[in-house]
Order: C-alpha cells, then sequence, then structure tokens
C-alpha cells in the first residue's frame, strides 16, 4: 500500500473487493438526487470510484464502472417495479426482472467511462488535477451517449443533484444538464484526488476545490438573484389523482370527467385551465357530449389544455397518437400537439414482431410519434411549448428552436409510480429544463406532483404525490434566452475544451517555473 493511501483503498484490492465498493458507490448516488439532495454525497460516491479504478487493466475496469453502474440505477429506478404491478396479474412477475435488466444494461455507460478512462490513463499517465479532468470528460461523455442512443434515457443526470439548490443549478443555464454534469463530477472527485495524490500536490488540489465550489455558488447566485416577477396571466392546474387502476376501466370515464369538471369549477379566476396526460380517458374530439360539458366550463374565452388520446384513419390502417388539444367554450380543437418522444413498452413496442412483449398501458394499438417539439399559439395566452410526460427529461430537445415559446406546459400522469421517489426524480428534470431554457414549466400531474417552476427552477406552487386538489397561481415571466437555449449541448463542448486549455496552460506554466527554478539552483 502507498503511504497515505487509505486501507479501503489500497492497490492490493482484488476486482471484487472494487466492484463491491463501487456498488455501493454507485447506490450513495441515489442520496444525491430529489427527494434526498445530499450534496455530501456526490464528493463520497465519485471518489471511491475514481480511487478504487486506480491502475487495473480496461477490462477490469469496465467491470467496476458497470458495478457502479448496477448499484446507481439498480436503486435509482428501482420504482419502474410500480408500473407493471398496476395490472399485476398480467405483468407482476416481470418487475423484477425488468428493473434488473434495465439496470443492468444502463449500467454498461459508467462501465463505458470507466474503461475509457483506464485506458487513456495506461497511455497517457496523468495525475492529480489533470486525472480528476480526465474522469469527469469520461463520465459526461458516457451521460452524453446515455440521453441519446436507441432513443436515449437522460434519467438522474449527475447535474441533478444540485436541483435543489437555487445557486448550485444555474450554470445550466449556460452549459446545460451535462455541462453541469461535468462539473459536478469534477469539483466532486476532487478530494479523491487529493487523497491520492503526493504530498507536495495537495495544495494545488485542495486550492483548487475551494475556489472551483466559490465560484460556482457566486456565479450561480448572481443568476438567482435576478427577479422573475409574474405574468397576468391566471392559470388554474388541476390534480385529479385518479388511481392508475381505474383510469382505463370501462365506465369510469363518466366519473373521471365529472371529477375534472368538478374541481375546474371551484371559485376563482383563471385564464388558463390546465388538465395532466389523457385527463380525459378516451378520444375527446369524437364525444361531442362530454365537449359540451367542458364548453360549459369555460366562459369568457377562457382556455382548456388538456391532455387525450387522438386517433386518425388512413390509408395504413388506425394510427393513434397521445396529445395535448386546447379548447374553449365553443367545444372546438383550437390547436393540438402530438407526443413524439415515446415511452419504450410503454407506449410501443420496440421491435415489435420480434420481441414476444405487450406493452404496459391499455389500448388499441402502439402509439405514433409526432413531428417534434412544436410552440402553440392560444387566443389570449403566451406561446406554448408542450412537452408530455417522458419528455420533459431530454435536455435540449423540449423547445423549438425556430419559435420561441414563453412558457413550457408539462402534461403528465405518473400514477404509474406510485408514491415512490420517481415522481421526484421526474420534476428534477423538469426544474433543470426550466433553468436550461429560461422558461417557466408548468406541470400537470394526475397524482402529482404538479407544480409551477419559474425560469430559475424554482418552484412556485406544487401538489403532492397523492393530493387531489388545483392550484390558482400567475404564470412567472420567462428570462432572456439563455445560452443553452441558444446552442445547444455545444456549450457543454464549449466548457470542457476550455477547462482542458487553461488546465494544460497553467500545466505548462508550472513545469517552465520548476525548469528554471532547477537552472537556476543549479547554476
Amino acid at each position: 500500500m502507498k503511504p497515505g493511501l487509505p486501507q479501503f483503498v489500497s492497490e492490493d484490492l482484488n476486482l471484487f473487493q472494487r466492484m463491491g465498493l463501487a456498488l455501493a458507490a454507485g447506490g450513495l448516488t441515489v442520496l444525491t438526487l430529489p427527494p434526498f439532495s445530499w450534496l455530501i454525497a456526490v464528493p463520497v460516491a465519485f471518489s471511491v470510484l475514481f480511487i478504487v479504478l486506480r491502475n487495473i487493466s480496461t477490462s477490469r475496469a469496465f467491470l467496476v464502472g458497470w458495478a457502479f453502474g448496477l448499484g446507481q440505477f439498480g436503486i435509482g429506478i428501482s420504482w419502474i417495479a410500480e408500473s407493471f404491478y398496476v395490472d399485476a396479474e398480467r405483468f407482476g412477475a416481470l418487475a423484477i426482472p425488468a428493473v434488473a435488466g434495465l439496470s443492468a444494461g444502463l449500467a454498461i455507460f459508467p462501465g463505458m467511462a470507466a474503461m475509457l478512462f483506464a485506458a487513456i490513463m495506461q497511455r497517457r499517465a496523468v495525475g492529480g488535477i489533470a486525472a480528476g479532468l480526465l474522469f469527469a470528460t469520461c463520465w459526461v461523455a458516457t451521460e452524453w451517449l446515455r440521453g441519446h442512443v436507441l432513443t436515449g434515457f437522460p434519467w438522474n443526470l449527475a447535474a441533478y443533484a444540485l436541483v435543489d439548490y437555487a445557486a448550485l443549478r444555474q450554470p445550466a443555464a449556460w452549459v446545460g444538464s451535462y455541462g453541469l454534469g461535468f462539473l459536478t463530477v469534477f469539483i466532486g472527485i476532487l478530494p479523491g484526488v487529493l487523497t491520492v495524490a503526493a504530498p507536495k500536490r495537495r495544495a494545488p488540489v485542495l486550492v483548487l476545490f475551494a475556489v472551483a465550489v466559490a465560484g460556482f455558488w457566486v456565479g450561480g447566485a448572481l443568476r438567482s438573484g435576478q427577479d422573475v416577477p409574474p405574468t397576468d396571466v391566471a392559470l388554474r392546474i388541476v390534480q385529479g389523482n385518479v388511481p392508475q387502476v381505474e383510469k382505463w376501466v370501462p365506465g369510469s370515464r363518466q366519473r373521471t370527467l365529472e371529477k375534472y369538471l368538478g374541481l375546474s369549477a371551484q371559485p376563482g379566476r383563471f385564464d388558463l385551465l390546465l388538465w395532466p396526460e389523457t385527463a380525459f380517458p378516451g378520444f375527446l374530439d369524437e364525444d361531442a357530449a362530454a365537449r359540451a360539458r367542458i364548453s360549459a366550463a369555460l366562459p369568457d374565452g377562457r382556455i382548456l389544455l388538456t391532455g387525450a388520446p387522438d386517433r386518425v384513419e388512413g390509408d395504413g390502417g388506425t394510427r393513434y397518437f397521445n396529445t395535448v388539444q386546447a379548447y374553449d367554450g365553443s367545444g372546438e380543437v383550437l390547436t393540438g400537439y402530438a407526443k413524439h418522444h415515446l415511452v419504450p413498452f410503454g407506449e410501443y413496442v420496440p421491435l415489435k414482431g420480434w420481441l414476444p412483449i405487450e406493452r404496459l398501458t391499455e389500448g388499441l394499438g402502439d402509439f405514433t410519434p409526432g413531428p417534434g417539439p412544436r410552440t402553440l399559439a392560444i387566443p389570449g395566452a403566451p406561446l406554448v411549448a408542450v412537452a408530455i410526460c417522458y419528455e420533459i427529461i431530454f435536455p435540449g430537445h423540449v423547445v423549438d428552436d425556430l419559435f420561441r415559446p414563453d412558457w413550457i406546459f408539462n402534461a403528465t400522469n405518473d400514477a404509474w409510480f406510485g408514491t415512490s421517489i420517481g415522481p421526484e426524480q421526474h420534476l428534477a428534470s423538469a426544474r433543470m429544463r426550466a433553468v436550461e431554457e429560461g422558461l417557466p414549466v408548468v406541470r400537470a400531474a394526475n397524482t402529482g406532483i404538479s407544480a409551477i417552476i419559474d425560469a430559475k427552477g424554482e418552484i412556485i406552487a406544487r401538489l403532492e404525490t397523492g393530493q387531489t386538489g388545483v392550484i390558482d397561481a400567475t404564470l412567472p415571466t420567462a428570462l432572456a434566452p439563455t445560452p443553452y437555449a441558444r446552442f445547444g449541448d455545444w456549450t457543454s463542448l464549449a466548457l470542457i475544451c476550455a477547462v482542458w486549455a487553461l488546465a494544460f496552460t497553467v500545466g505548462s506554466a508550472r513545469r517552465r517555473f520548476n525548469s528554471e527554478k532547477s537552472k537556476s539552483e543549479e547554476s
């Protein structure tokens, strides 16, 4: 064991011991995220992974990183099992295998990050701060891949550890969640770098850690201090709290409609009435009686945005869409949006015909994706982008880049996940989209968490999971387009390149100084 290296990270540890430590560290990352947001767990988890990856082969590094990912996702997305128990008779037996299989697959990405880190370390033999930068770069590169490969699943990104801290989440406005994740992992790993660094190199690491944390906080505090006044647009969000097991039961449609209409009719003024994803469990545009009842609840130019399935007949048969539709007092559809980023196995079956697997959701067939992000113009209301449920988790893919909206409406149905940590994690994604885009996000969820989020990611009002009720509040104002809104993930790449350039510049200057000092001492 090297001097100064703690016993638990001895280089004599075998592969299984390293994997065990990595598994525990990966599980610890769940505590960094909402609803826990234990910031102290960030340096502990990532520093342990950094240390146990020292001086091992690339194949072993992959297994250690994979074990970390297994702990990270095995606990972090365990709530997915809840969706299989909604129809336990048909799908309950698949709950544990599905979570285990998905976790093992997603763990490949941390495994790739660890393998890439180990491979470069073997060739370049970098140490100290450069090693920390290398690890953070490998991590964010594979996080980005996870968000894009096979339609992507950017759930629980490293940056979301900061979402509950007003100042710390603000850099996402400049560099997005991937760039913020790079900074989070790099700063979080510095205690690990400090642990393994030679004594004479520890002072620069400690100084960098203090400066980085302080700079991070100050920069974010300046943005979080901006005033975001409300508009004059009054919102009413309705959370019907209809259990998923009841939602599609024959005969329940009228009870559900009665519930939403009753909550919507509570005293108070609103301009926009917001119902969640599939609030109406049927084809609303084909149900004249239901539309007539809704029209009666929308006097004086009020507008309803509601989730509802839709279908279109064509030469190739019937196509089904998951939509948000806008209605006024006339009872006619004013405009609408079709979800474009569908949930695998929830809204469609990938490789259908090859995989003997059914969809978890009720319906007559797979959904068809819509054309992509779209800005809707609604009479008497600010321009709005719509993200239905799962779509809000994708950085940079929520807003139409050519037609910027004034706010984002996130209609969702988290009843699938019960009272687990899933809805809190989903809400964290919505808050980060608000910061990235500089736009307020208004969230209507069937069973919660419904919320109004301002353009800095602050929650103005919320209804908790399992509550039935309404939120009456005014729409917050949008901020100016952020750098991330303008340039997307290119800002993350620019950040990483700038940090590396600075590191090389400082390193070269230090080497020149040491060289000149040595020559002076020799003379």
